[in-house]
């Protein structure tokens, strides 16, 4: 994907990046956020009721390749899948619709986003930053959150830990706008939702569970046989707001099911392949466009140039997550 020319965009994005390293510390190989993860390998399979929302090529075709990516939160690598900041999980996609031509999906386990822009996420992370816990209240990050109760919303939503990655529930955020081959557009947001169903764990349980139970389920369960996904899209009606994810669109908004994803595999060579993916939160694909959302762009950037330092460091300092223990 290409860099944005806006020096602004760009700068906010080196911003954020060092944001991350002052909270989680510099971990060179892997990402600033989202930094302990795997990747599995499968395909989609459209609903006969996708070619109604988009003419997207995998929206028509019999099957596409996919490759995902479970991830914990934080940028620590190897931080433990049964700690309360581990989430929420991620779930990225990437459908391969040609050599070296793909789409993805980038998701995670809350629905919604703390801010609206990224200058407000710039100012919640160092306000995160800035604040220590032994000093008298208000700290910086509750005077952020008594500020903006759209994050304090997010902040205070339940994240308990699934059972298993492939039973936790993901969501894309932001905004999409999708068109058929009539020309139609609606605007949508994704769901992921696993076939096995929902599944979270109380949290006296998942804190008995092994640093790496996560991770160690996922590939025994892999091993095992094929773990199903259906991807929806929640569509909006007219007059619901389209470029603000921290908005929830109301429950009863129509959801259509566009396919499923079947994982079989883990991918070869996964560590490496981690540090080589760059997903974009972009789709840069015919037939699902961007929505005016201000964090699009910025995510993309952000996305890149992570991605551009974490290729650029030593191969032997990324460690797989199945070394954790």
């Amino acid at each position: 994907m290409p860099l944005p020319t806006d020096k602004r965009l760009i700068a906010l994005s080196q911003d954020l990046l060092q944001q991350f390293d002052t909270i989680f510390g510099l971990h060179p190989g892997f990402r600033p956020a989202h930094a302990k993860g795997s990747m599995l390998t499968g395909r989609f399979t459209p609903s006969p009721g996708a070619a109604s929302l988009t003419r997207a090529p995998h929206m028509h075709r019999e099957s596409t390749p996919v490759t995902v990516r479970f991830s914990n939160s934080t940028g620590v690598p190897l931080v433990p899948d049964n700690a309360p900041n581990a989430n929420p999980r991620g779930l990225a996609i990437r459908f391969h619709l040609a050599e070296r031509v793909h789409t993805d999906i980038v998701s995670h386990s809350t629905d919604g986003f703390p801010t609206r822009t990224g200058q407000e996420f710039l100012e919640f992370l160092r306000a995160l930053a800035s604040s220590d816990p032994s000093k008298p209240s208000p700290s910086p990050i509750e005077a952020f959150l008594g500020a903006h109760p759209k994050a304090l919303a997010f902040v205070q939503a339940p994240k308990p830990a699934p059972s298993s990655f492939a039973r936790e529930s993901y969501f894309g955020v932001i905004a999409m706008r999708f068109t058929n081959k009539a020309g139609v557009s609606r605007y949508g947001r994704y769901r992921i939702v696993p076939e096995a169903g929902t599944d979270h764990l109380p949290d006296g349980i998942a804190a008995a569970k092994s640093t790496n139970f996560l991770f160690d389920e996922l590939a025994e369960r892999i091993a095992r046989g094929p773990i199903v996904f259906h991807i929806l899209a929640q569509l909006a009606n007219d007059g619901d707001t389209m470029d603000d994810a921290t908005i929830h669109w109301p429950e009863e908004r129509a959801v259509l099911d566009l396919g499923a994803i079947t994982l079989t595999e883990p991918v070869a060579d996964n560590a490496q392949e981690q540090k080589q993916i760059i997903f974009d939160p972009i789709p840069r694909v015919e037939g699902i466009d961007p929505s005016d959302d201000p964090l699009l762009e910025l995510r993309a950037a952000v996305y890149l140039l992570s991605g551009r330092r974490r290729r650029a460091a030593p191969a032997e300092l990324h460690l797989d997550s199945k070394t954790v223990s």
